[in-house]
């Protein structure tokens, strides 16, 4: 059974050690497996802030026994050149332990629902060039590549990221 609610201060740690996890896992062989290994969840921990009106909004996924399965973070979108009426998933993570049970189905339907609720008609995400298992789940949920792409500094690692969109 997975419950999905929003992200509270008290969830930071359990977040950060799934996301650190995610980030190992799916983001070997497109960053530096030092960095990769040397990833500290108290570090991350301390920069989220679930919560405050205004912000980006964090939906998690938890299971019966409370273990937080994965993340999923959307807003307005972060490009000042697009209309008001789009939104962004800023992120979607899962614990590579839930990869496959419909955890990241899960929330990025919720994801979809909550930016249309917000009122936004569209949403835009962005996602790291290479990685071929995150653009086919995207795509799947008809997500399409718009053209666009990014140079990113991502926690001091540069990377090219792609543009992906989809109607609400």
């Amino acid at each position: 059974m997975v419950i999905l609610r929003a992200a509270v201060p008290d969830d930071a740690m359990a977040v950060a050690e799934m996301h650190v996890r995610s980030w190992q896992e799916g983001y070997r062989g497109l960053m530096p497996s030092e960095f990769l290994d040397a990833l500290d969840p108290a570090s991350w921990a301390s920069r989220y802030t679930f919560g405050p009106p205004g912000r980006p909004a964090t939906t998690v996924a938890i299971d019966g026994a409370g273990t937080v399965l994965g993340l999923a973070t959307i807003g307005p979108s972060s490009d000042t050149s697009d209309a008001s009426n789009v939104g962004q998933l800023y992120a979607l993570y899962v614990d590579p332990a839930a990869w496959g049970q419909g955890v990241g189905r899960l929330l990025l339907s919720d994801a979809r629902e909550r930016l249309s609720a917000i009122g936004f008609t569209e949403a835009q995400l962005w996602v790291m060039d290479g990685n071929e298992r995150a653009q086919r789940f995207y795509r799947a949920d008809g997500w399409l590549p718009d053209g666009r792409r990014q140079e990113e500094e991502v926690r001091g690692i540069r990377v090219t990221e792609l543009c992906y969109r989809t109607t609400l």
